[in-house]
């Protein structure tokens, strides 16, 4: 494996740790602004600065998540569909769980990582993930 998807997958990790732990500050570091997202409804979403994805992802996605029984999301895999020397794109698998494990929604997603000024962070995603909580952020055509 190389250097490059080793620290794109390192870079996953730290992130979505955050998210299960909802730290913002965890998340964005992970990240580069700005930041693009596909959903799963194939709408583009967009964020120029981490304080908008907060805005729109924070407390409110929160909230939504416990609403529909979250516990945490596990990585089912991790695999590099391609890699360059500052950029990789990882397919993802996830899983939306309760607290006893279960899961109640899967969904693959494809995610870009690039090294910009030295550091990985995600750049864009597009997911597959329907019927439940999402981030919201602005809509571009």
């Amino acid at each position: 494996m190389s250097d490059s998807v080793e620290q794109a997958k390192a870079s996953f990790e730290r992130w979505n740790s955050a998210f299960n732990a909802r730290d913002r500050d965890g998340m964005v570091a992970e990240m580069h602004f700005p930041h693009r997202r596909l959903s799963g409804a194939n709408e583009f979403q967009v964020w120029p600065t981490a304080d908008d994805f907060w805005a729109s992802s924070g407390d409110n996605l929160t909230a939504s998540l416990k609403a529909e029984g979250w516990d945490h999301t596990a990585t089912t895999s991790v695999e590099a569909a391609q890699s360059g020397e500052d950029k990789v794109h990882l397919v993802i698998n996830q899983s939306r769980r309760h607290a006893n494990g279960t899961e109640y929604n899967g969904f693959p997603t494809l995610w870009m990582f690039t090294r910009i000024d030295g550091r990985w962070g995600v750049q864009f995603r597009s997911s597959f993930l329907s019927n439940a909580a999402q981030t919201s952020g602005h809509a571009t055509n």
